[in-house]
Formats: structure tokens, sequence, C-alpha cells
């Protein structure tokens, strides 16, 4: 069966990244009404570059459209969904039903994919959402693989199904919540999430309201409604049996380097082209907390939340710009050393890594380390690396997050 591994893009770089890492599409939000209120690089005119750098490359890129929308947004939205038409967008990702219906009858050439936060989890909503009109249907988070193959038996087969298999979870209903909106003023459901579940709590008597008590996990502290992050490769093909097409990774406010990180891993599990073993250690090279499989195999277990904070096992140091005078030309973006050992993020190949024997800059000055954020440099590297190849150093637990 064939599917689509599905990468986040909150920007162009990330876009660029996920593209070279290979995602077969990407998702990202333009200016308006894309669940996301801080700022990214999309404005239409990045969205329209976008849109033509993946379209060169034989891609596809979605448009997020899902914040729910309240009456202002109506007037301005047909205009807005004409431009991403006419750009070329292969969809829209909505969670409104009167933004699908507007959709349907304003771009009826543009495909809806139903949004996750629309929490469809059953094939009698699926369907509904198939005579209005949709192509797609992003999957509640609260499905096991057995009620996925019943919803894919029971629904048309040219709808497809989508499901995410990595990353950030929310404790809330599909993402739908309103703590933050209580307690900070910002509405999680037009894209300006507190993320207070991630907060840390104190208990506090009635009777003594200026006594708070802490509640431990760890020595840390506790963030009790804190979830983990959802991590499925080591049965990512289950997913595909159960009939899902899309496979889709969180992360369009994370890194460069997570993006490249999580899109290589799950690209060569999807193509089995590396041990899972070895897959595993590479999404702990990136930042996460504490994985869980969600709800795939039935009841989700009994788990602690996660712990505090995030963990990664490596740091991202340079990405590779091309080669200059029989050197290896970079960009650093962490700090690191001469004598250190790098390893090598590339889709080409795993499992590289190499001594930084000598390190320069761009005039030829030898450098003992590469302290400036973004400096090009040029260093001796035994493989031939391709522009877009990421260089990281293993240190375990760094609290450094890229």
């Amino acid at each position: 069966m064939q599917t689509e591994l599905l990468a986040p893009a909150g920007d162009l770089e990330k876009l660029k990244t996920a593209i070279y890492f290979g995602a077969d599409a990407v998702y990202c939000g333009g200016p308006f009404m894309h669940l996301r209120t801080t700022p990214t690089d999309f404005t239409m005119e990045a969205l329209k570059s976008g849109i033509d750098y993946v379209h060169e490359r034989g891609k596809k890129i979605y448009i997020t459209v899902n914040s729910f929308a309240r009456n202002c947004d109506f007037p301005p939205l047909p205009e807005y969904l004409r431009e991403l038409a006419a750009m070329g967008a292969d969809g829209i990702i909505v969670s409104d039903i009167g933004v699908i219906a507007l959709a349907a009858e304003t771009v009826p050439e543009l495909p809806v994919h139903v949004s996750t936060q629309a929490s469809c989890v059953n094939y009698a909503a699926a369907n509904a959402y198939y005579r209005m009109g949709a192509k797609r249907i992003v999957l509640g988070r609260e499905l096991s693989l057995d009620e996925i193959k019943e919803l894919r038996d029971k629904t048309p087969p040219e709808l497809e199904l989508e499901a995410f298999v990595h990353g950030a979870m929310c404790m809330a209903y599909s993402g739908r919540c309103l703590i933050s909106a209580f307690l900070a003023g910002r509405d999680s459901n037009r894209g300006d999430c507190a993320q207070p579940c991630r907060w840390k709590y104190k208990l506090v008597q009635n009777e003594r309201p200026d006594e708070a008590f802490p509640v431990y996990e760890d020595e840390t502290g506790t963030t009790i409604m804190s979830s983990r992050d959802l991590k499925t490769i080591e049965f990512i093909d289950e997913i595909a049996k159960a009939g899902v097409y899309s496979f889709k990774i969180e992360g369009r406010m994370k890194s460069p380097y997570y993006v490249a990180t999580v899109v290589n891993a799950y690209r060569k599990a999807i193509d089995h082209a590396a041990p899972i073993d070895e897959l595993e250690k590479e999404l702990c090279s990136a930042s996460h907390r504490d994985f869980s499989t969600d709800f795939y195999y039935g009841k989700i277990a009994h788990e602690p939340a996660a712990s505090d904070g995030y963990t990664q096992d490596a740091v991202f140091t340079a990405v590779v710009l091309g080669r200059e005078n029989g050197k290896l030309l970079i960009e650093q973006r962490n700090r690191f050393f001469a004598g250190d050992t790098l390893e090598v993020l590339s889709p080409s190949f795993t499992g590289a890594s190499f001594v930084v024997s000598s390190m320069t800059d761009e005039e030829g000055s030898v450098l003992d380390s590469a302290p400036h954020p973004q400096q090009k440099l040029l260093i001796d590297c035994p493989y031939e690396l391709a522009p877009g190849d990421i260089l990281r150093k293993r240190a375990k637990n760094t609290g450094i997050i890229d």
C-alpha cells in the first residue's frame, strides 16, 4: 500500500529541510486562521515560494485553515481560500464545519482535509464529512488500530485517512481545550495556547491559601497534566495495514534539526532502509519528552505524566552548505571544538562520524572552537556530504532544545 510521510513546516527553512530528508508532503500555515498565533515566515509571498519549491520537487503541500472560526473570520475567508487555490495549494486542513461548507462552495477544486481538531473518531462522522466533499480525514488521536481498521472498512476507499505518528500530544480531546483560555486568557482553539498543561503545579488547601504544598513526581517538580510524546516508529507498518494513508509528524514550532531527525527516521522506517533500533536511537537525538504509543493499542496504559522538561541525546552543531577548496563549508548552529567527534545526519546514509581535525574561518584563520551562531567555517571531512546535511555532537541530556 502506498503511503505518504507528512512533515511540519513552520517556515521556509523547515519546509526545505523536510523535503530534503524525505517527506512526501508538508503542512504549514499562511497568515490567516492557521492555529498558531506566534510569528511564522509564511506571508502570502513566502507561501507562494514554498508551494513552488515543493511542486518543483514533485511533492505536495497542505495549508492549515484549522482555527475554530468566529463570525468575524467569514467575510475575508472566501478571498483567502481563492488565493490559496490560485497559488496551487494541494489541499486545506479545516476543523470548522462552517469553513468546510464555505470551501466546498467557494473553491470546490481545492481538496479539504478534515483536521484532527474536528475529533472525527467514527465511520458515521467520516462518511458525513465525505458527503460534504472532504477528501481526507485527519483522525482523532483517541483511536486504536482496531477502531481505525473498522472505520476504514466502513468508509469509501476514495476517502483518505491520515493519523499522527510522532510528536507532542495534547491532554485535551483531540486538542480541543479551554484550560489556556481560562488560566491565561489565550484561546488554544484560536491558535494561542499557553500550554498550561506543561506548567508546574502545587496543591493549595482552601483554609490555608497562603500555604502551597508541592506535588512531587521527581526531584525537579511536577507537570501532572503534561502528556508524553507520541512515537510509533516500531509499529508503523501496523498503522498502514489498518488503512492509514498519510503518516503525520507533529511539530510546526520545532526546529529544523528536529524536523530533519524525525523525518529522516520515519522515512527510513517506511522504506525499511535501516534497523528499527538504530532509528529509535535517531529519534532520541532530537528534543523529546518521555515517549508513548498513545491509544493505538486500545485503552491507554496508565503511565506517569511526562517527566519534567525535554531531553535529547545529541546537539545540532552545523548545517552543510557545500565544499570550498577541498574543505567542507558549514554554518555553525551550536558551539563545538576542534577534536570533537561529529555525527552526520543525512538522507543518504546513517552511522557516519568523524573527528574535527582542523577548523578555519572563511579568511583561513585557524580556530580551536566555533562559538558564534551561524558563523561559516571550513573543516576537514572524510565524507562527500551534500548541502542540507547536518552535523551533530553526541551529548546525553544536554538541556539544549534544538
